[in-house]
C-alpha cells in the first residue's frame, strides 16, 4: 500500500511547524518564512540547530512538520520520544540520508525532500558543461590567458556540438533532466547506462538504453555522471571504463566523488588521453598538493553545482508548497520513503 509520502491524507489545518537547520545557512528569507507562517503555525520564526537547544523540549512536545535544510539533527529514536505529534519531515534541501531513521520509518513520518529543485541548478551546470567541453572551452581559455592549455590527442573526434554522443551514467532525478535538457541539441545524441531503467521508461525519455557500462563508454565523447554513493556504485567507473572511453572524451562528475576511481582517472589525465571537469572528488576537497589539482587538462570546481545564492529561493518554494500539500492532505510533491532511499543519492 503507499506510504504516508505518496498516499492522500487527511487534512491539517496549520499544523504546528518547527525550523531545523544549521546557523548562518538561510536558506528562507523573511518574506518566504513569513509565507510558510500563512499556512502552518509557525512556533519559533529561529531555527533549532540541535534538539540539546533550550527550546526544543517545549517545541518538540507540539511540533507536526519539522521544516528541515543543511544541518538538520538526526531524527533518531531519542528525538521521536520528544515529538509525539510529529507526522512530516519537510526537507527543503537535497538527500535525507543524514536525518532519518528506521525510528522515523517505524513511526510513519511522511518525509520529503527538495531534491527536484536542489537537481534543477545541477542539470544545468551539466548540460553548460557539456556544450563547453565539446567546443574545448575550457582549456582553449587556459591556453588564451597563456597556461599550458591541453591539445586533443591524434585521432580524437573533431571540436564541436554535432555528431556528438552524451553517455548518462544513471538515469537519476538529475540525470533524466539532462536528458530532456539535451532534447533542443539536435546535433547530440544522449544514451544512458542504468540497470534499474525499464525499456518503456527510456522510449519515454526518448533515450536508449545501454546495458553495458563499458560499451557505454566506448560510444560516448562526453561520459556524465549521475550516479548515487552507494556500496555498489563504488568505483563504478573504473580503470576498464576510463581505458574504454575514446582519445578525448571529457568525464563529467556532478554526483560523488567515491563513484569515480580517481587513480585510474589520473592514469588517464596525465597521458592527456581525456580531459575531466570535477565537481565532486574523492576525498573532498582534494588535497593541495594532489597532482590533479595541476593537471591541464582539469577543470575542479568546489561542489558549485548544486543551489547557490538565488537558486536557495526554488528550495524555498518547494518546501513551503509541500507543507502546504500536507496541510491540504494531499499527496507529496517528492516524497522519500524506507524502499527509496537506497536507491537516492
Amino acid at each position: 500500500p503507499p506510504g504516508p509520502g505518496t498516499a492522500s491524507m487527511p487534512a491539517l489545518a496549520r499544523p504546528k511547524t518547527v525550523l531545523a537547520y544549521w546557523d548562518g545557512v538561510d536558506p528562507f528569507t523573511d518574506a518566504e518564512i513569513d509565507r510558510l507562517a500563512e499556512i502552518a503555525d509557525l512556533l519559533d520564526r529561529e531555527p533549532l540547530q540541535s534538539w540539546d537547544d533550550p527550546r526544543a523540549d517545549a517545541l518538540l512536545a507540539e511540533v507536526e512538520v519539522i521544516v528541515g535544510h543543511w544541518g538538520t539533527p538526526p531524527l533518531d529514536a531519542a528525538m521521536l520520544e520528544r515529538a509525539p505529534r510529529l507526522g512530516m519531515l519537510a526537507y527543503g534541501a537535497g538527500t535525507v540520508k543524514m536525518q532519518v531513521s528506521d525510528a522515523l520509518w517505524d513511526r510513519d513520518v511522511r518525509v520529503t525532500s527538495g531534491a527536484d529543485a536542489n537537481g534543477e541548478p545541477v542539470a544545468e551546470f551539466t548540460l553548460a558543461t557539456i556544450l563547453l567541453a565539446n567546443k574545448d572551452a575550457f582549456w582553449q581559455a587556459d591556453r588564451a590567458r597563456g597556461g599550458p592549455g591541453w591539445d586533443r590527442p591524434p585521432g580524437a573526434a573533431p571540436v564541436g556540438n554535432w555528431d556528438k554522443t552524451v553517455g548518462i551514467v544513471a538515469a537519476s532525478l538529475i540525470g533524466r533532466r539532462v536528458i530532456e535538457l539535451l532534447e533542443p541539441f539536435a546535433g547530440i545524441t544522449p544514451i544512458v547506462y542504468d540497470p534499474y531503467l525499464g525499456a518503456v521508461d527510456a522510449e519515454r525519455l526518448g533515450v536508449e538504453k545501454v546495458d553495458d557500462l563499458t560499451d557505454l563508454c566506448r560510444r560516448s565523447d562526453v561520459l556524465s555522471i549521475h550516479a548515487p554513493a552507494l556500496p555498489s556504485t563504488l568505483h563504478l567507473i573504473g580503470a576498464e571504463e576510463l581505458a574504454a572511453l575514446p582519445d578525448g572524451a571529457t568525464v563529467i562528475n556532478t554526483a560523488r566523488g567515491l563513484v569515480l576511481d580517481h587513480d585510474a582517472l589520473l592514469d588517464h589525465l596525465r597521458r592527456g588521453r581525456i580531459t575531466a571537469v570535477l565537481d565532486v572528488t574523492d576525498p573532498e576537497p582534494l588535497p593541495d598538493d594532489h597532482e590533479i589539482r595541476s593537471l591541464p587538462n582539469v577543470v575542479l570546481t568546489p561542489h558549485l553545482a548544486g543551489s547557490q545564492g538565488t537558486e536557495l529561493r526554488r528550495m524555498a518554494d518547494w518546501v513551503i508548497d509541500e507543507v502546504e500539500r500536507y496541510a491540504e492532505g494531499r499527496p507529496a510533491r517528492n516524497p522519500v520513503t524506507r524502499e527509496t532511499l537506497d536507491r537516492t543519492a
